[in-house]
């Protein structure tokens, strides 16, 4: 394989995972920002970490459902959304201003980031509220509405991929709770990276899918998190692929 170059992700901050071992493995890291979970210490807590690291921060936004982690998708007007989505950045810069650093990019959180992608209204509502804050850019699935409106919006679409998640053959992520959606393994993790970094996968159909992705994301909320994360790391550098964030 070619060199090139990509970002590593991961969501933290969600009281679940080891943010501070995660941190020293990606470059990117997507901070909860209190509407699904954290709130002001975790966002503190994980941008001083963050800035000490070179590590970009983002913000991960999310419906308002700290009940159900976020992974409800909801009913929400346009407007509270965007304004929703534009407060939570607040909250975020505000920790990242004292830690030292700032709010680099947005990634939608869970039933909002599979909401977005095949729904263009809530897509524009998102990206209202990142441009109601500035310039940022949104990480989102390939070919989905959201990062098609984060283009328009001239906020720029980042395309991500997941290394530890199964995809339809439309390109799509296998639901949570069906068979195929989580991959087991650092190994089987660490090989789909290298495979998403070289531009083709298997879909959860054993048939080839083309995806060209600049970022690849480790969820910090899954068993083995950080065994996975380190995996998938070391492959990739092992294949040439050079990691620094996406967003300076």
């Amino acid at each position: 394989m070619s060199a090139r170059l990509l970002d590593l992700n991961a969501d933290l901050g969600e009281g679940v995972g080891d943010d501070d071992a995660l941190l020293a493995l990606v470059t990117s890291a997507n901070v909860a920002c209190g509407f699904h979970a954290g709130d002001e210490t975790t966002m503190l807590g994980v941008a001083r970490r963050a800035a000490a690291l070179g590590v970009a921060v983002g913000a991960h936004v999310s419906y308002r459902d700290r009940e159900g982690f976020g992974r409800r998708e909801q009913h929400v007007p346009a407007a509270r959304l965007a304004a929703e989505v534009h407060e939570q950045i607040l909250a975020l810069e505000a920790c990242c201003r004292e830690a030292g650093t700032r709010v680099r990019y947005v990634k939608p959180h869970g039933a909002l980031y599979t909401t977005a992608a095949r729904d263009s209204g809530v897509a524009a509502a998102v990206c209202s509220g990142v441009a109601a804050f500035g310039s940022l850019p949104v990480l989102a699935l390939p070919g989905s509405y959201l990062l098609r409106a984060a283009d328009a919006a001239g906020l720029g679409g980042v395309a991500e991929g997941f290394a530890d998640r199964g995809y339809r053959p439309d390109g799509s992520l296998v639901a949570r709770g069906e068979p195929g959606a989580l991959l087991e393994g650092a190994d089987a993790i660490a090989a789909r990276a290298v495979a998403l970094a070289g531009g083709e996968i298997v879909d959860a159909d054993g048939a080839p899918l083309r995806l060209e992705v600049r970022s690849l994301c480790v969820h910090g909320d899954s068993p083995g998190a950080v065994e996975a994360a380190a995996a998938a790391r070391a492959a990739l550098e092992r294949a040439g692929v050079r990691l620094e964030p996406f967003a300076g």
